[in-house]
């Protein structure tokens, strides 16, 4: 006789298929600091993500707050694999409480839905909120979008708005980096992942010309 499986098998693999995105649900842990913002980082609205639920690249149509990865891989980073278990169980975020991966409805039901937000986190320590709305306003992917689809079309003021762009991005995580105020480490929960390498995802790239950083279309 077939059995039906309905327990988790701590097979491991969706926690190594990334962290996952925080809800209003998960507020409380954030600001007890059970979740730590330095082990956060923002996917902002109109960048481009792929969407584990869909399985496809587009678009983010709203500002996603997830848990870091480990290093350079997409495992979270609470992860532990050699016991196959969690580091935060009993303080897991909402969708790791929902989430079955033999039935995906639950999960499917809250992914896009009450979802929390940098401002609900810094809106109350202006310090920071000034600088992650002055980021926003200056690097906002709406605007990369349409600068990156000009310079397909050959505008050549769409590459140096571009280039303006990523290199106030940079310039200002080299700053906070060097004077280290606020912590270098919450650089990717405030502004989200470096421009640079978010290019990719437009079709873009960075290329050095000796001294000179250009942003140059990528090749297919």
């Amino acid at each position: 006789m077939m059995t039906t499986v309905t327990e988790c098998q701590r097979c491991g693999t969706c926690c190594e298929s990334g962290g996952p995105a925080l809800h209003q649900e998960d507020l409380e842990l954030v600001q007890s600091g059970k979740l730590p913002l330095n082990d956060l980082y923002t996917i902002r609205k109109g960048e481009m993500a792929r969407d584990n639920v869909k399985g496809t690249l587009q678009p983010v149509t709203a500002e996603m707050i997830k848990i870091k990865g480990t290093g350079s891989a997409w495992t979270c980073c609470y992860y532990e694999a050699e016991s196959k278990g969690c580091g935060i169980y009993t303080d897991r975020p909402i969708e790791c409480r929902v989430l079955n991966c033999r039935d995906t409805a639950a999960i499917e039901a809250i992914y896009d839905q009450g979802r929390l937000t940098r401002k609900n986190l810094l809106e109350s320590i202006p310090e920071l909120w000034d600088l992650v709305e002055e980021h926003e306003r200056m690097c906002n992917y709406g605007d990369l979008a349409e600068l990156a689809a000009g310079l397909k079309e050959g505008t050549d003021r769409s590459a140096d708005s571009l280039l303006k762009m990523v290199s106030y991005d940079s310039h200002l995580r080299a700053l906070i980096t060097e004077k280290g105020r606020p912590d270098p480490a919450l650089l990717d929960f405030l502004f989200g992942r470096p421009l640079a390498d978010t290019l990719p995802g437009f079709g873009l790239k960075v290329t050095h010309n000796g001294s000179k950083l250009l942003v140059t279309l990528a090749k297919p």
